[in-house]
């Protein structure tokens, strides 16, 4: 048996990412069948033992990427990357600021097939009631990893009332600005960022009226 312990640092971590990055590989796989096969024969007939097969993962392999069939469609990793590009702005920027700018960010760097894929999965959500459910505990699990992300940047607990008071902001403003755009099926999905861009400008002036 290979000593781990006698192997470079270096091999160690190229190993780490090329482990990460078949993770990634097989998500993006299994999430891209899925949503194929609801296109093709819509998501109620469409089984987890489908899905899988069509990624050439087992049911099992399904399961440790995504908890439950709703799951493949509301699970999109957008407030994974926008909490990233938050990290990454500039400490003096205000956290709407910061957020303003890391949700502008994310939208730019979106491939086309980032946003059709974006576009169809809030269409699902929409029109599928078990989604619609569904998608208040994904709302309830974004409050709290937006929340986790101003509280480091401002040095205060994610509980903190200041902190949560802003993230409902945050996310009222989003909703609100949004919602329009959810109700169009032909509405262009960059205008509905602009739209987003706007409803934060907004909050970060104070919601004058």
């Amino acid at each position: 048996m290979t000593d781990m312990t006698s192997v470079p640092d270096g091999v160690r971590q190229a190993q780490a990412g090329l482990r990460e990055r078949k993770k990634a590989r097989t998500r993006a796989a299994i999430r891209e069948q899925a949503l194929r096969l609801f296109r093709e024969q819509g998501y109620a007939a469409t089984t987890i033992e489908q899905i899988a097969a069509a990624a050439d993962v087992s049911p099992a392999t399904f399961f440790r990427y995504f908890p439950a069939k709703e799951d493949v469609v509301l699970q999109d990793d957008f407030d994974i990357v926008t909490v990233a590009a938050l990290e990454a702005q500039p400490p003096e920027l205000s956290p709407i600021a910061a957020f303003r700018a890391a949700a502008t960010a994310t939208a730019l760097a979106l491939s086309p097939e980032d946003r059709l894929r974006f576009t169809e999965t809030t269409r699902l959500t929409l029109g599928v009631p078990e989604l619609r459910a569904r998608a208040l505990d994904e709302f309830a699990r974004t409050t709290e990893v937006i929340a986790a992300a101003i509280g480091r940047r401002t040095g205060r607990a994610p509980d903190d009332f200041a902190v949560r008071n802003l993230t409902g902001a945050i996310i009222g403003v989003i909703m609100t600005a949004t919602m329009p755009w959810q109700a169009d099926s032909g509405a262009d999905i960059g205008a509905m960022f602009e739209k987003i861009d706007a409803s934060l400008a907004h909050l970060e002036a104070g919601l004058p009226v």
